[in-house]
């Protein structure tokens, strides 16, 4: 018989098919990726010229905001704020620069609007106009209370123009806002967005009585934009931009604004008479000692702690608190609201109160001996 032997390597059909396949599909491959080479070998070289796309119109919107930017940019003005120090080797003074900010031309005799933090423990300011002029600024007065300061300038010709006003008591959630501004030393930046909410209060950073009536937005607030106008779309001032709320002191879309119908009580005042005179009552109240008051009285409102003698809570009839013997306090009447406005602490009391002018009667509701009753008392002028 013939020994059977082994068939020789490779001469199976199905691995001679398989090792076909293989190789057709790696040469596949191969081509496909060296298809752009090959390409690029028979391409014509005409140095990669592109034909530019025609734009066609911009959109109406987008017409509407260069236009509103262009028309406000001139009322903007970019504040540098320094400070003088001694050396207490030389005695020579020198300026250390302190910070920046924005703020907006309110008239034509020069006056600047910006917030008080900005120019808060500065010895000195520099104002850059959008034409490039820079003017040191005389202080005129201060309003810690709503964050607002007032600086002049004394520009000799081609005034820059005054930023139109708006009112703000209007105003509804959801309206376009637009801030310009000079935030981290880039000036004269629009951001857009909207009204986010109304009648916000925020802590100073003084932490002295909370800003109340803030315009909350949206709209893109970073350190730099302080002091800079807050505009609707007609391109009319609604507000101060004064604050962010962020950890990290970037925008994270909750900004804040003093309402301009703050800004129009204030200011003026702060012209004509170097500072703000806000309305009082004459009435002594503590916000601590109040929420315990009321808490035990269970009732919302404020405690007259104490009637100053002669003022106008005094002539309109309003009684103080008593107190006992033991150190006890022996509550006579509760401020509960004012025009019809509920009153549950005494920085919204306050708050209520600086909505009026000095002169104006206001009508307070009062619990007094468990009933309720109405006082009318004309506003003084406070301290």
């Amino acid at each position: 018989m013939r020994p059977i032997s082994s068939p020789p390597p490779g001469s199976d059909p199905f691995v001679r098919r398989l090792t076909a396949l293989t190789l057709v599909i790696i040469t596949l491959m191969l081509l496909w990726w060296s298809l752009p080479l090959i390409e690029s070998l028979f391409t014509p070289k005409v140095g990669g010229v592109r034909t530019v796309t025609a734009r066609g119109d911009l959109a109406a919107d987008e017409r509407a905001t260069i236009e509103l930017f262009e028309k406000s940019r001139d009322s903007v003005v970019f504040i540098t704020t320094a400070r003088l120090v001694q050396d207490i080797w030389t005695r020579n003074v020198f300026a250390v620069p302190r910070g920046t900010g924005s703020g907006f031309i309110w008239d034509d005799a020069g006056h600047v609007v910006t917030n008080f933090h900005v120019i808060e423990g500065a010895s000195e300011a520099t104002i850059k106009l959008a034409d490039g002029r820079d003017y040191k600024a005389a202080l005129v007065g201060v309003s810690p209370a709503h964050d607002i300061a007032v600086l002049r300038i004394g520009v000799g010709f081609k005034r820059p123009p005054p930023v139109p006003i708006g009112t703000s008591h209007d105003l509804k959630v959801g309206q376009k806002v637009f801030a310009i501004g000079n935030p981290f030393g880039l000036d004269w930046t629009l951001t857009t967005g909207i009204v986010s909410a109304l009648d916000r209060s925020l802590t100073s950073e003084s932490g002295a009585t909370p800003i109340q009536h803030l315009i909350q937005t949206d709209a893109a607030i970073n350190p730099g934009n302080s002091g800079g106008p807050l505009l609707d779309s007609a391109g009319r001032l609604i507000g101060i931009n004064t604050a962010i709320y962020s950890p990290s002191g970037a925008s994270v879309g909750i900004g804040f604004a003093v309402p301009v119908d703050t800004i129009m009580r204030v200011v003026p005042q702060i012209i004509s008479q170097g500072r703000y005179i806000r309305p009082t009552l004459g009435i002594e109240v503590d916000e601590r000692l109040n929420e315990r008051i009321t808490a035990m009285l269970e009732i919302e409102g404020v405690v007259v702690l104490r009637v100053t003698p002669g003022s106008a809570a005094d002539k309109a009839g309003l009684k103080g608190a008593t107190l006992t013997p033991d150190g006890g306090i022996i509550p006579k009447d509760v401020i509960v609201a004012v025009q019809g406005k509920q009153v549950d602490s005494a920085s919204k009391l306050l708050a209520l109160i600086d909505d009026y002018n000095v002169g104006d009667t206001v009508q307070l509701t009062i619990v007094r001996d468990g009933q309720k009753q109405e006082i009318g008392v004309v506003l003084q002028p406070g301290a």
